[in-house]
């Protein structure tokens, strides 16, 4: 079954997680340009104006066929008072096709976004803002993973697009509530969270992501 990787929420939202208007701020600044949602490349489309950096679907399906896609990826876990980790989060995703399945913090890197702006909105994104994670001090993934449309190419697939991914393990210590597409963050043991039955349950080859990132940190038995 092919991965679909979820995509960023093109609405910039208020701090109450009321999303903003797209056309809220195109006043006097914007003049000049073309108006949002003419369809013309790379002007202010209506799901796009609040982001400049962010693809319409036409753009966004052109590059898939042309280049590859960068994202991060990242596991939560908790971790012990020596750093050792006890617990993975699994998200339960909906998918675009109305499927569920498991999966972990994912998502596209924006233009002009460092890697940990990146990582930090999408773990912000899904695991909502009390998640409190901890990034490490210099951001380096335990892997890069190489997503194709046609499987057999690598561990990983992904029916849209060739995308590039950069993986991290990442702590939380507040309180997780998914939001978005994501349902629930269920926390396994590292031994449940590399277990084939899990496997059966997660796409695109994830699981096969996830035992990595529990090899990394030490904690595949």
């Amino acid at each position: 079954m092919a991965v679909r990787t979820p995509d960023p929420d093109p609405y910039e939202r208020d701090d109450d997680g009321t999303p903003q208007d797209p056309l809220r701020d195109l006043g006097a600044a914007g003049g000049g340009h073309r108006a949002a949602g003419d369809g013309s490349f790379g002007s202010p489309a209506r799901e796009s104006a609040a982001n400049p950096g962010w693809l319409t679907d036409v753009e966004l399906a052109e590059a898939r066929r042309r280049l590859p896609m960068l994202y991060v990826e990242a596991v939560p876990v908790r971790t012990d008072g020596l750093g050792t980790v006890t617990e993975v989060g699994i998200l339960l995703r909906a998918t675009p096709l109305g499927e569920i399945t498991r999966s972990i913090v994912s998502g596209r890197v924006r233009y002009g976004e460092t890697v940990r702006d990146a990582l930090f909105r999408h773990l912000e994104n899904d695991l909502g803002p009390m998640a409190f994670p901890l990034l490490p001090p210099e951001p380096t993934p335990f892997t890069v993973a190489e997503y194709f449309p046609l499987p057999g190419v690598s561990a990983f697939h992904d029916d849209r697009q060739h995308a590039v991914s950069l993986a991290f393990v990442v702590p939380v210590t507040g309180t997780c509530e998914p939001r978005q597409d994501a349902l629930e963050l269920t926390w396994m043991s590292p031994q449940e969270a590399a277990s084939d039955r899990l496997a059966d349950e997660m796409e695109g080859g994830r699981s096969t992501l996830v035992r990595m990132a529990l090899a990394s940190v030490g904690a595949l038995r």
